[in-house]
């Protein structure tokens, strides 16, 4: 069977790949310490379970409007205004499946063949597969350890050209637990409207936050009108596998995420969205809790870290991701986080699925439970302990 040309550019998610592997090994019988998943191990709230289980029961199980639920575009636009800084309205927001749904959507809507995206690197991989997807140039802009994962706007603006159409943002980010400070954003948002580019800032990771503020770059002078917000519900309330996500968009691209929704997916399931509706709504305890447990893992993860020779880690300002430095061991990345798994049993994911920065690093998610991260610490010490590091 002959493919489409295009698909021949399109990527994948490197932590769904390294899942099968450590699971293949699990039934081999080796026990798996699992951190290369980016997925809260709490269950959804029970106030969130039992209000999609009282939509059902209602019969909520049929076609929702294209763009979302009134109730729950309404809750978003309340609730986006208060916390991201900037007046958002319901009309321009936009309840996908996943915040995938909203990176494609964007990209497919503002990048033709021949255009350039700058894309951060290491960075979510599937923001550089769908530009190529789309016929576009991802380019890479380097997130780099020595500046604490933030990027340089110097760097930045020597990489702007006039074919760049998209600048993607990602703060705090994943791979890394990178946090944009506001001078930083104030800088990216006067490059943004001196050469009219657009921007998507994936504020997914904007609660899962330990020091700081979380700053929205749409909150900023003339932004709102140039930026497309990617937010949802997996990561904040553990709801991964419900696939709920929004985008709040300029007026301008209003009708291209209709359309694209008309033509994709129709409509989000009903009674998941009743279910949002409660997330935004009720109580935030939950939340709280888990940011706080996030809090102290993320520091015992980095403490251990930093006590392996050859090791180095830097304490993320938010999300539940490490991005060590482990090139200090005589190890790339690759290298390292495979051996780590069948020598160890402790499942990471080598720096590169993210980007070429991260040649030299792995990414270890700590969505886990202290216990295991003391578990995985422990191996990895001794497995670098049998390595011959260099002095």
């Amino acid at each position: 069977m002959r493919l489409a040309k295009r698909m021949e550019g399109i990527g994948t998610e490197t932590a769904f790949e390294a899942s099968a592997r450590a699971r293949a090994l699990e039934a081999t019988g080796v026990d798996v310490v699992h951190l290369e998943i980016g997925e809260p191990d709490f269950d959804t709230p029970a106030n969130i379970r039992a209000a999609a289980q009282r939509a059902l029961d209602r019969g909520r199980t049929h076609y929702a409007p294209f763009p979302g639920i009134p109730e729950l575009r309404a809750a978003i636009a309340a609730d986006a205004t208060k916390r991201k800084g900037f007046e958002v309205t319901p009309d321009h927001v936009f309840v996908t499946v996943g915040g995938k749904g909203v990176m494609l959507y964007a990209i497919e809507a503002l990048i033709d063949p021949g255009d350039e995206a700058i894309v951060p690197d290491p960075g979510y991989p599937i923001y550089e597969s769908l530009v190529r997807f789309m016929g576009g140039t991802p380019v890479p802009i380097p997130l780099r350890q020595s500046n604490g994962f933030r990027l340089d706007v110097d760097e930045l603006a020597s990489l702007i050209t006039p074919r760049t159409r998209l600048l993607v943002l990602n703060s705090p980010a994943n791979p890394t637990g990178g946090v944009l400070t506001r001078g930083d954003l104030e800088q990216i948002a006067e490059l943004a409207q001196r050469h009219d580019l657009v921007v998507l800032a994936d504020e997914i990771y904007g609660r899962i936050l330990y020091e700081g503020e979380h700053v929205s770059i749409a909150s900023l002078p003339g932004m709102a009108e140039r930026t497309i917000v990617l937010d949802g519900f997996s990561k904040t309330y553990a709801m991964t596998g419900w696939r709920l996500g929004y985008a709040i968009v300029p007026e301008s691209l209003a009708f291209a995420f209709g359309r694209l929704l008309i033509n994709s997916v129709s409509c989000v399931s009903t009674f998941e969205q009743d279910g949002a509706v409660e997330a935004l709504t009720g109580p935030q305890d939950a939340v709280d809790a888990m940011v706080a447990e996030f809090h102290a893992r993320r520091d015992l993860i980095v403490d251990g870290l930093n006590q392996i020779t050859g090791v180095t880690c830097l304490r993320p300002a938010g999300a539940f991701y490490v991005f060590p430095d482990v090139s200090g061991t005589g190890l790339s990345g690759a290298e390292f986080a495979n051996r780590l798994l069948y020598e160890a049993g402790v499942s990471g994911l080598a720096g590169t699925a993210f980007g070429g920065v991260g040649v030299g690093h792995i990414r270890l998610s700590y969505a886990n439970s202290q216990q295991n991260i003391r578990k995985a610490l422990d191996r990895m010490a001794q497995f670098v302990a049998g390595l011959k590091v260099p002095a």
